[in-house]
């Protein structure tokens, strides 16, 4: 639930805490959502691995800047500390040390992972644009993983961030293939 700073600060503070984990990934500020249970944890603790900066397990506490930013960070209590089943609580500064651990992020992307099911329809070729996810007011770009036995999540994860710099930039892979497909058929 969103709360305003305390009367008499000269700008409302605009706050709220999430369910999520967040991480910075290729410089995005990436929000992982999704269900108890999905693999957000290990999904993170995989990036971690790989040289991501971890920010927050389980639970993010959003603020909007001055500028209209949103920027994500832990709780004081579980800053550097992630759940994993089978392992327990884990210090990811510990394990991986300094360099794996980033204070906060700006909030660039939101990833939700959604568990497969018969008949679930998937946008198989990226030509729609996920739906954003609003937060605080300010709508942040939202894709949509299906998980599935045997997917690489994290690999995944990485992808959907490496897509969203391109678009970004303004490549389009499905508008490419679209112009190549017209041009062969002309």
């Amino acid at each position: 639930m969103p709360e305003k700073a305390a009367a008499g600060s000269p700008e409302p503070a605009e706050r709220t805490t999430i369910s999520a984990g967040l991480l910075k990934i290729f410089g995005l500020g990436t929000l992982i959502l999704g269900d108890s249970g999905i693999g957000k944890s290990e999904s993170a603790l995989e990036l971690v691995s790989r040289g991501h900066q971890f920010i927050s397990d389980d639970v993010v506490q959003i603020r909007k800047t001055a500028g209209g930013e949103l920027c994500g960070t832990a709780p004081a209590l579980s800053r550097n500390f992630m759940e994993i089943r089978g392992l327990g609580i884990i210090n990811i500064r510990a394990i991986f040390g300094p360099r794996s651990i980033a204070r906060e992020s700006k909030v660039d992307l939101v990833v939700k992972l959604k568990k497969w099911r018969r008949g679930y329809e998937a946008d198989r070729l990226g030509l729609k644009s996920g739906d954003d996810m609003t937060i605080l007011g300010r709508k942040i770009p939202q894709l949509a993983i299906p998980v599935a036995p045997g997917r690489n999540i994290a690999t995944l994860i990485e992808v959907a961030c490496k897509v969203h710099i391109l678009r970004k930039k303004g490549y389009s892979a499905p508008d490419e293939i679209m112009r190549r497909l017209e041009r062969a058929l002309t």
